[in-house]
């Protein structure tokens, strides 16, 4: 499969949004949206959503955000703000959704997220609560940690000093934009006030949480916290697993997606 392309207004700006349809001939099947991490591109899902999506057998979408992938890099100047991931969830992806002519209203997706993509998606729901059939979060962040800040510094001298720069540039036209985006907000001082405790408090939809017992990123608090807000969230904590519960157990995360997926596909 290749990158397709589509355009959407935003930050006062026309921005190329990367994307990937998975079984887009299954027409009449839920769709189901995957959301990167802070690093994250289309193209560093590798395969998971495809298999994921093939053992439902529905549809779904993989995008690149803005300053990601093959998508528009971010600005030189352009910083983003402690606000970053409410402007992905708030506009960028209903943005995108527009232009590609879903209409959440009736043809309401199930969110897929990984770390900042998890915490977009909880976002999103919160926002967008009649458009959200369901969320599955992996690893996501509802507070900043200790831990987490500890990992995002180590994070910034490997891109300094190792051939962490190479490797990103495999995935991302412009390594730099979506490192020094996600990195430098990360380790704002502002940033370490961040918390979205208060807005997931209003989400509706099945949530399943999912984290590694090893993540480098973050504590089972993040999850933890999220069950105590949003109480028919169903948690999965996965032992030997990090920050990417796809990557380290993909076969347990699949099994746990399809229960969840299949049991609540009636709720829609």
């Amino acid at each position: 499969m290749t990158s397709e392309f589509v355009h959407i207004d935003w930050a006062g700006r026309r921005v190329r949004i990367e994307h990937q349809w998975i079984g887009a001939e299954r027409r009449e099947q839920p769709l189901i949206v995957f959301l990167h991490e802070g690093l994250g591109s289309l193209s560093m899902w590798r395969d998971y959503p495809a298999q994921l999506c093939d053992t439902m057998g529905w549809r779904g979408l993989v995008y690149s955000r803005p300053g990601y992938g093959r998508s528009t890099p971010r600005a030189g100047e352009e910083a983003w703000g402690v606000d970053f991931m409410h402007r992905q969830a708030e506009q960028v992806l209903p943005a995108l959704l527009d232009a590609l002519r879903i209409d959440a209203a009736t043809d309401r997706p199930w969110l897929f997220g990984h770390s900042d993509g998890g915490s977009i998606a909880l976002l999103h729901a919160a926002s967008f609560r009649d458009r959200v059939a369901g969320a599955i979060v992996l690893a996501p962040h509802i507070l900043v940690e200790a831990l987490s800040v500890q990992s995002i510094e180590k994070a910034r001298t490997a891109y300094l000093e190792t051939d962490l720069r190479q490797r990103l540039a495999r995935h991302h036209d412009d390594p730099d934009s979506a490192f020094w985006g996600w990195n430098d907000i990360w380790l704002h001082p502002p940033f370490k006030d961040w918390s979205i405790e208060e807005e997931i408090l209003t989400i509706t939809c099945p949530l399943l949480a999912v984290q590694g017992l090893d993540d480098e990123y973050g504590t089972l608090e993040q999850i933890r916290g999220i069950v105590r807000r949003v109480p028919q969230t169903e948690l999965l904590e996965l032992p030997a697993c990090g920050h990417s519960p796809h990557r380290d157990q993909p076969a347990a995360l699949t099994a746990a997606a399809a229960r969840f997926l299949h049991h609540h596909q009636g709720d829609t």
